[in-house]
């Protein structure tokens, strides 16, 4: 862009950075999205799945919502930095290079951000290096997610990248509920204590459900219950978690997809002594063939529903395994905080899921919660109530929004402070099309 001076040349015009990458690195997959920060609008997004597998695949989708049919590439991506290079090439194609001077900042989610990160944190290598440290406490995640920020800075090492952690939400709760009930000197060297996930979501839904409301976040009680294939409660006291569900790991807690949430410790050892079974393979047993597919053999709650409207006697135990975990968890966090102001579902099931609500909220009504049918019947993607005007606790669905609240923490850090930039950086590693 070019501005007349009063000699007649012309200069360029800085440009305000305004936009956010947001990525979500996995082990084989890499989600992102671009976000414009003016007005929360999304320029792009795309998922990059089955990474080092030849059935690798890329869908990009300009403007969701917009119309437009998403753009597929199918064919062998070796690993994350070809997935990053074929998603900078895709958003390339409709304008929004990598190297565009109006890119602010990219954010990371970072799973597991143990007690030093209780914020937003712009990467560095000392960062990065703590961040590998807590390896350990989250096997599963903070490999991928490093993976990610290592190529995304190889790509910008000009750009602020930012790492958004799952876990800080959660750093607020007292220790009485954050220490488990193990000698402290084995906890403290091996770093065990209750962390919490999905931090990112009960923190951006904590925020629109005191909007829904009308009342000051600060001023507020709530139980936010995230259900999805993962899934965690946290009981949040004017917008700070004083207890979450999931612990050291995403197993504890809920009745999840394919993992198992709460159960007795003792029950990895019997199957150590008794089933002759590895630590690996209880690792498996607990995380991915319990929860609801362990119980019927389903875990999309749809196919749980229509199972049980046909009389299916597994699907229908299931289902009230997952809803009597909950009912207790509801109850618990009333007594946790003393006076609640609303319940709150979101995440795929809790959002899209009627009988979900009403069967989890049924039978509570001494603690204040009730659901209006008609209301719970409406889908819808804005955030509603769902409760008849004499409930004393509101019971609200609240769609979460993750990418959201990464790109909002990322911009914060970061974008506000940036630098007007008059021309781009480089982009390192572009493949030319």
């Amino acid at each position: 862009m070019t501005e007349p001076t009063d000699e007649g040349t012309t200069t360029v015009a800085a440009v305000h950075p305004h936009r956010v990458l947001v990525l979500n690195s996995g082990s084989s997959s890499v989600k992102y999205q671009l976000l414009d920060m003016r007005d929360h609008s999304r320029l792009a997004t795309g998922l990059v799945e089955r990474i080092g597998e030849a059935t690798s695949r890329l869908t990009h989708t300009l403007q969701p919502g917009g119309g437009a049919e998403p753009r597929i590439r199918t064919g062998r991506i070796a690993d994350h930095e070809g997935a990053l290079k074929a998603a900078a090439e895709e958003l390339a194609a409709d304008g929004f290079g990598l190297d565009s001077p109006e890119l602010a900042a990219i954010g990371h989610r970072v799973v597991h951000g143990g007690l030093r990160f209780t914020e937003p944190t712009v990467i560095t290598d000392e960062v990065l290096t703590e961040i590998e440290r807590l390896v350990p406490v989250a096997p599963l995640h903070n490999p991928a997610n490093i993976t990610g920020i290592r190529t995304a800075r190889a790509l910008r090492p000009d750009l602020p990248q930012v790492a958004v952690f799952d876990t800080a939400f959660h750093t607020t709760m007292p220790e009485s509920a954050a220490r488990y009930a193990i000698d402290v000197e084995t906890a403290d060297a091996h770093r065990i204590r209750r962390y919490g996930f999905h931090g990112t979501s009960h923190a951006y839904v904590s925020r629109r459900t005191a909007e829904l409301l009308g009342r000051p976040l600060q001023d507020i009680n709530l139980i936010v219950l995230h259900l999805g294939n993962g899934a965690s409660a946290s009981a949040v006291a004017g917008g700070r978690c004083v207890d979450t569900s999931m612990g050291l790991t995403p197993l504890e807690g809920l009745v999840m997809g394919t993992r198992s949430g709460d159960i007795d410790p003792a029950v990895t050892f019997h199957l150590k002594r008794v089933a002759g079974m590895s630590t690996d393979e209880i690792d498996v047993l607990l995380n991915k063939k319990s929860g609801l597919v362990g119980l019927c053999g389903d875990n999309d709650m749809r196919e749980i529903r229509r199972r049980v409207d046909e009389g299916d006697e597994r699907a229908a135990l299931a289902f009230d395994i997952y809803i009597h975990r909950l009912k207790k968890y509801i109850g618990a966090y009333s007594a946790v905080l003393g006076r609640v102001d609303a319940v709150v579902f979101t995440a795929g099931v809790g959002e899209n899921s009627a009988p979900v609500r009403e069967a989890a909220i049924a039978g509570l009504a001494e603690l204040g919660p009730a659901v209006d049918g008609d209301l719970n019947a409406v889908h819808s993607r804005e955030p509603r109530l769902i409760s008849p005007d004499y409930a004393r606790v509101a019971v609200a669905v609240v769609p979460t929004d993750e990418e959201l609240e990464i790109a909002d923490q990322t911009f914060a850090l970061v974008g506000q402070a940036g630098r007007p930039v008059g021309q781009a950086g480089p982009l390192i590693g572009q493949v030319d099309n």
